[in-house]
């Protein structure tokens, strides 16, 4: 048993601490100050600042450009450039892709021929990025001179100057605004410019609240596939207009949703044909358009399981966390044993899964044995809007919110696939739910959610 300090020996060493500091100089006390405020500030500095999301606004769209089933069948039909064959495979296609009647294309498209120029994709650009800016700053959450950093990401649309140049110069930014603008990332390019925005606001020191600006869309004016290759006249079908503007901030004053976690994987160097199951390529016959490969559901898959890998640490309890990983390793030992699906049900309240198309839907459902309740937001998303590209995920998330699903403290997943391929996820925590429904939802949202065929 060990034995009790007797009280004399506490005096004793208090007295020896007491010398020691009356042997001290003055500077040395200052100095031992300086020092240990620089260890403080040098730890502060080290942690990550934690991001924000203020608010957000999806692309509502305009009443004309709406385009029932019925008008782009017609429309096809009379394009002297499609052939009997490519008009029945596009209806086809369309009648069970779960799109409805209200998505929208492009203004160009409602000409008879498609006007597909240059100048009707720029016309298509502001339509789409200022209707949804203008709606974020509608809610008086921040003014445009508040912005810091500005991130737009749009894949096939990249004018000089560029669309973070065209939204600086119509909300007359500060001309120190950091912008960058991002192209040919695909549909996960949403989630990346989180990434990047959050990057760029933790990286600025714990100094004053700085504000992040990012603007995901896909301007689709130019990229009609006119010719015969059946791959490619995919994306005439599944991708319609739309876009979404998101506020990021470093402080939490009148937050919505706090980001927990973003995980980005890429499947391009370890899995074969990923690098060109979307590509876009001109045919036999120099028509432009972007090919989507048979093999899309399986690279999706695997880029899925990839992300789950990484996400799974963060978010999982610890007994999850053994069971997925024992079955991990088991297989990789060539064992016979089932893959574990990890219980994200458990951990999420909420998932905003890529709408890219039916099917891709479906092989999310099944990989992470989701309800139909837990994917309604990406089936209804994509019936309402179609496959708006790295915005889907804004659209998804807004259809909960207006549900009034969405409570304190519940935790989202977003989910983004893209060319590459890549899977990309970010984590959100609630801090407060919206009051109202954002207006792309606001006149729909007692419509749904709506039987599909």
């Amino acid at each position: 048993m060990a034995s009790i300090p007797h009280p004399r020996h506490f005096v004793a060493i208090v007295d020896m601490i007491l010398g020691f500091l009356r042997a001290c100089q003055p500077i040395q006390f200052v100095l031992a100050g300086l020092l240990a405020a620089g260890v403080a500030t040098i730890q502060l500095m080290k942690r990550r600042r934690t991001v924000y999301l203020i608010d957000y606004a999806c692309s509502q769209g305009i009443g004309s450009c709406r385009v029932p089933k019925a008008t782009f069948i017609e429309h096809i039909h009379l394009n002297p450039l499609f052939d009997d064959h490519s008009v029945s495979f596009m209806t086809r296609m369309l009648e069970s892709s779960a799109i409805g009647e209200e998505t929208r294309l492009p203004p160009g498209d409602s000409y008879m021929p498609a006007q597909n120029s240059f100048q009707e994709a720029g016309a298509e650009a502001e339509l789409v990025v200022f209707s949804a800016i203008d709606d974020l700053f509608a809610n008086r959450m921040v003014t445009a001179d508040a912005i810091d950093i500005l991130v737009v990401n749009c894949s096939v649309f990249a004018p000089v100057p560029s669309i973070t140049d065209m939204i600086v110069n119509r909300y007359k930014l500060r001309d120190d605004v950091r912008a960058v603008n991002l192209s040919g990332m695909g549909c996960s390019a949403g989630v990346i410019s989180v990434g990047l925005a959050a990057g760029m606001l933790q990286a600025t020191g714990h100094g004053a609240t700085q504000h992040a600006l990012v603007v995901s869309t896909e301007i689709i004016t130019s990229n009609f596939y006119t010719g015969k290759e059946r791959p490619m006249q995919l994306s005439n079908i599944l991708f319609r207009v739309g876009g979404a503007a998101v506020l990021l901030s470093t402080s939490e004053d009148r937050a919505r949703f706090r980001l927990s976690h973003l995980v980005r994987t890429s499947t391009t160097g370890t899995h074969d044909g990923s690098y060109s199951c979307v590509f876009q390529e001109e045919d036999g016959e120099g028509n432009l358009g972007v090919n989507l490969s048979k093999d899309l559901l399986a690279v999706a898959g695997n880029a899925l399981k990839a992300n789950i890998t990484a996400v799974a640490p963060l978010v999982l309890p610890l007994s999850e966390q053994l069971t997925f990983a024992l079955s991990f390793v088991a297989r990789k030992l060539g064992l016979t044993v089932k893959p574990h699906v990890p219980g994200f049900r458990k951990a999420f309240d909420h998932f905003c899964v890529h709408c890219g198309g039916r099917a891709v839907i479906d092989k999310v459902q099944s990989s992470l044995g989701l309800s139909d309740e837990q994917v309604e937001a990406s089936r209804m998303t994509l019936h309402r809007f179609g496959n708006t590209s790295s915005s889907t995920v804004w659209y998804e998330l807004a259809y909960i919110e207006a549900k009034g699903r969405m409570r304190k403290n519940d935790k989202v997943w977003m989910i983004g696939f893209g060319s590459g391929f890549k899977c990309n996820s970010a984590v959100w925590e609630c801090i407060r739910p919206a009051d109202q429904p954002d207006r792309a939802w606001a006149g729909c949202i007692h419509r749904y959610p709506s039987a599909l065929p």
